[in-house]
């Protein structure tokens, strides 16, 4: 917290987010501004409601405040940016950002929002250090509905690649060192972040679809066809690095594209040695590599995932109850951050006191297990619970009658 204290003028919103962070890293079932005003011991959610909304801070600002802290705890050469997006199922239409949309978390179409996360990802660990929230075109169509959620006008359509090709500026701007960039088929198929990325000479290894055309010597091929005029002698068994259960292997090989332009360009190819599936990537360095190193790339873009699931896990980062654009981007961020000193603690742990045979080593898991039992454990007296019970009750009946109220002026 002392990172991102000059971040806010006053010492009442500083506290607050404290407070909030505190909250986010609890154990507490449902996080949002009541269960977090509560658990903070608030009387009311109206002071968090006043941090996410109107209290004066850069949420911006706090990110880049996250980048820096992350990159000096996670500190590798061997770091790679991942690029991904995940969606939260909402209901009704107000919420910013949310529509009918394909997302992974549901797996199928659904009522949702979707955002554009980046992470640093190294053999230390990995958190988020970057955000951008996907709106629609449905949305910025829409003048009126745009300025009801506070969104600013200078806020126009992006695709999420562009959103990526934004974070990823973002950060080797501010000097976050990294020479690789991995990401899946949404990424791996556009020419313009790929383009980019080639600009500033750094590395990708991005998949794509198995119809994906690649140029060669030979000739223009969908990917799932270049694969198989590839020769046995092609393949090489090698591991994207150990899971749960050991060492993921699988066998690659690997295509040269044809392109006249400096660099190195390849057709990666991975076949699962048990089922024989096969995914596609294209790769692109500056210099040339040998294979394991376009693996090992590979295979961190699973890190993200591990961070969406700690994340939402562990630091409430899909539990926000806000419509708002302030609102969305306070909220994510300083879950951003909740996150991002589970990963540092967790990192820093296994360094200075390695598990015991033994034991397996500490996880982000108990990491905030232990730190909500030893460090901000938070007792609260009978009277505060009663209190807070009658203040739920009176506003779940204002709503309610509310409600009542509209429905039947609506009727005819």
């Amino acid at each position: 917290m002392g990172r991102i204290a000059g971040r806010f003028a006053r010492v009442e919103p500083r506290r607050r987010a404290r407070a909030l962070v505190l909250g986010l890293l609890s154990d507490l079932p449902r996080k949002n501004c009541w269960t977090l005003a509560e658990y903070a011991g608030d009387t009311t959610p109206d002071g968090m409601q006043h941090l996410l909304s109107r209290a004066r801070w850069d949420a911006d600002a706090v990110r880049d405040d996250i980048r820096g802290f992350v990159v000096e705890q996670l500190h590798d050469h061997d770091a790679v940016l991942v690029v991904d997006e995940t969606g939260d199922l909402k209901k009704g239409t107000a919420t910013v950002g949310v529509q009918r949309q394909y997302t992974g978390t549901a797996g199928r179409i659904e009522n949702s929002q979707v955002a554009v996360y980046l992470a640093y990802s190294t053999p230390r660990g990995h958190a988020a250090i970057d955000r951008e929230l996907y709106v629609p075109r449905s949305w910025t169509q829409d003048t009126a509905r745009c300025r009801a959620a506070g969104i600013p006008d200078t806020v126009g359509f992006a695709t999420k690649p562009a959103l990526a090709a934004r974070m990823i500026g973002r950060a080797l701007d501010a000097g976050v060192p990294a020479s690789w960039v991995t990401g899946d088929e949404i990424y791996g198929g556009n020419p313009h972040l790929r383009t980019a990325l080639e600009g500033r000479q750094v590395g990708y290894v991005l998949a794509v679809a198995c119809d994906h055309q690649i140029t060669t010597r030979a000739g223009k091929f969908r990917a799932d066809v270049l694969v198989k005029k590839l020769p046995k002698r092609a393949w090489q068994k090698l591991s994207v690095g150990a899971g749960a259960k050991g060492h993921r292997f699988y066998d690659w090989a690997l295509a040269d594209i044809a392109d006249d332009r400096p660099g190195h360009r390849h057709l990666l190819v991975r076949r699962n040695r048990r089922t024989g599936e096969l995914a596609f990537y294209r790769s692109y360095s500056a210099a040339r590599v040998p294979l394991s190193t376009l693996v090992k790339v590979a295979g961190r873009r699973w890190t993200v995932e591990e961070t969406f699931q700690s994340s939402k896990g562990l630091a409430g980062l899909d539990e926000h109850q806000v419509r708002r654009w302030t609102s969305w981007h306070r909220w994510v961020t300083l879950a951003m951050l909740a996150h991002a000193f589970l990963a540092a603690a967790t990192a820093d742990e296994r360094a200075q006191e390695p598990a015991p045979d033994d034991l397996i080593p500490l996880t982000c898991n108990e990491i905030q297990r232990l730190f909500t039992t030893l460090v901000a454990q938070t007792v609260h007296t009978v009277i505060h619970r009663l209190r807070w019970s009658e203040w739920r009750r009176r506003h779940l009946a204002r709503a309610r009658a509310c409600h009542y109220q509209r429905r039947i002026a609506q009727q005819p």
